[in-house]
């Protein structure tokens, strides 16, 4: 484990496959999750030098003055492409891969290929309220109505592995932590109810494969289609037998995804 300071952050990541002359892949989780949601991934991939770092506020990297802006996580990212990768592919789920979105768009110099799984450029009432509703329990992330609700969430986002629903809540709740990232990031998502970044993604130049799961309830194929309409060089992947935690559900098939992505790019 490593850690770099970006602006007013102490941000952690793991690096792997140090020494290859691969291009260089950043990894970016989704909300309630850290850089461990991507060990699978890093593992199988180990012909790539890979990094996975901690979103502000999650897992061990520090929230700093959140601000609850995409702008901002979009901002620690560039941060870190500059501190640490240099110009890199970039890989996000979910939360993450808006901000790789956010980041493709405004920096081109420095995203040079941008991957998103299970990724959303706006959110609906229904989201955003839902976002509403998990910020104001997770002011105490101690209580069982939170922990109830992010087991909730999870057992929604698998739809195969069944049996691994508690490991992967246990594994949330830690990333989580006391909840002020959470916070900060579930109100950056809900705050595209009102600015979605759609019109954005216009200006995106890199090349982006976006990967959706088959069986995703939280960013179904209409999610996708939004993104894939808005882009001008884009390919699109499902990933078979998988809910919106693809990465639970069947992560040898998204590693082999994101395999196929980096290496027919370059």
């Amino acid at each position: 484990m490593n850690t770099v300071l970006i602006d007013d952050i102490r941000v952690s990541f793991t690096e792997s496959g140090v020494g290859q002359s691969s291009p260089k892949v950043v990894l970016i989780h989704g909300l309630a999750e850290d850089k461990g949601s991507w060990a699978h991934t890093q593992h199988k991939l180990a012909e790539l030098h890979t990094y996975a770092y901690d979103l502000r506020g999650h897992g061990e990297t520090t929230v700093g003055a959140a601000d609850g802006t995409l702008a901002q996580l979009g901002r620690d990212l560039v941060g870190f492409l500059e501190m640490v990768t240099g110009p890199a592919c970039v890989v996000g789920f979910s939360l993450g891969g808006t901000v790789a979105l956010w980041a493709a768009a405004e920096r081109p110099d420095l995203v040079t290929q941008a991957i998103v799984l299970g990724t959303s450029s706006v959110v609906g009432r229904g989201a955003a309220e839902f976002y509403g509703q998990r910020i104001a329990q997770a002011a105490d992330t101690s209580t069982a109505e939170f922990r109830a609700a992010i087991r909730d969430d999870t057992a929604a986002g698998i739809a195969v592995a069944h049996d691994r629903v508690d490991a992967v809540t246990a594994a949330r709740l830690a990333a989580i932590g006391a909840g002020a990232g959470y916070i900060n990031a579930a109100r950056a998502m809900a705050a595209l109810r009102g600015a979605p970044l759609t019109p954005t993604l216009g200006e995106i130049t890199a090349h982006v494969d976006v990967i959706g799961a088959d069986s995703d309830a939280f960013c179904p194929k209409k999610a996708a289609q939004i993104i894939i309409d808005a882009l001008a060089d884009v390919s699109y992947h499902e990933i078979p037998g998988a809910g919106h935690l693809m990465n639970t559900d069947n992560p040898d098939a998204v590693a082999d995804a994101l395999r196929a992505a980096i290496i027919g790019r370059n």
